[in-house]
């Protein structure tokens, strides 16, 4: 505080100095009469530098200090950005597989439709063989041409067991694709857990780690509240070695709302409450959550002798 008023004193004496100077040249100007008189000011030329120096130095020390907070928060906001980064980038990772897992599901039911189908059409065909081999008997009866007749079924239905031999075939290569699928599918929802497992387990760190700092806040609160208690004791030598226990609960801003005592000696007890008292405001953190964890406070208290 002391330095400021030392900058900002000959600060303010050089903006008065150039403020005069102003004035009177901006006066001259205007009021000078038609006739020309010489007017000379005369500045003492030292008090000018000196002025001159006094606002570089101030201006120089500022723009120090601009600068090293231009850069802690540029470091700062370039480590939350990257922060931020790494958990898009791990979030879009998850929907890559979750989107991947879906086209996997969709040209599953794909395929088991188009087996469906196929499927129908070979149970149609074997059947289309079988009216044609009825008929080539039939023709076969009635006609002197039914050799020839069951020939032709007979190679119809070779065809039909061939075409099914053929669909047999397909169907066992697609059962084998859709088990290859399967296995990339079980992989990606492996993928999948282990991403979202690693996002559960950056949450929990992030978590640990402002239990500690609420954990290390409280206990520097409470040393602070300590010391402030011991300031204010009155203190003898028969309370030597003693103790008390003081449950103390206070406002957010510090202010002691009571003072209760548990275990302890009784005068130690009653001399301790009045230092508390005496204080009337103790140390608090302005964080809610760290406040949270202190508005109602147990100490052990031991005179200092």
């Amino acid at each position: 505080m002391a330095k400021s008023d030392s900058l900002t004193l000959p600060l303010i004496y050089s903006i008065v100095i150039h403020a005069t100077i102003a004035g009177v040249l901006l006066f001259s100007f205007e009021f000078t009469p038609s006739t020309p008189e010489a007017m000379e000011v005369n500045l003492d030329q030292s008090e000018l530098d000196m002025s001159e120096e006094i606002v570089s130095a101030v201006t120089v020390d500022k723009s120090k200090v601009q600068q090293q907070a231009d850069r802690i928060r540029q470091q700062k906001a370039e480590q939350e950005a990257a922060e931020q980064r790494r958990i898009e980038r791990l979030e879009r990772r998850a929907e890559e597989a979750r989107k991947a897992r879906e086209r996997e599901e969709q040209r599953k039911k794909e395929i088991e439709r188009q087996q469906e189908l196929e499927r129908q059409e070979a149970a149609e065909a074997r059947k289309q063989a079988e009216r044609e081999k009825k008929e080539a008997e039939r023709l076969a009866q009635e006609r002197a041409k039914a050799e020839a007749a069951a020939k032709e079924a007979e190679r119809r239905k070779r065809e039909a067991e061939e075409a099914e031999r053929r669909a047999e075939e397909e169907r066992r290569k697609r059962l084998e694709e859709q088990r290859k699928r399967e296995q990339e599918q079980r992989e990606a929802a492996e993928r999948e857990a282990q991403l979202q497992k690693e996002m559960e387990a950056e949450r929990a760190r992030r978590q640990a780690a402002r239990r500690q700092q609420v954990l290390s806040e409280v206990e520097k609160y409470q040393a602070l509240i300590q010391q402030t208690i011991q300031r204010n004791w009155n203190v003898d030598d028969s309370m030597q070695g003693k103790s008390c226990e003081l449950t103390i609960r206070v406002a957010p801003s510090g202010f002691v709302k009571s003072v209760d005592t548990g275990s302890g000696d009784a005068n130690v007890c009653r001399s301790a409450q009045n230092a508390v008292l005496k204080a009337t405001t103790l140390p608090v953190s302005e964080d809610p959550e760290i406040y949270e964890q202190m508005s109602t406070i147990k100490l052990t208290v031991k005179p200092q002798l």
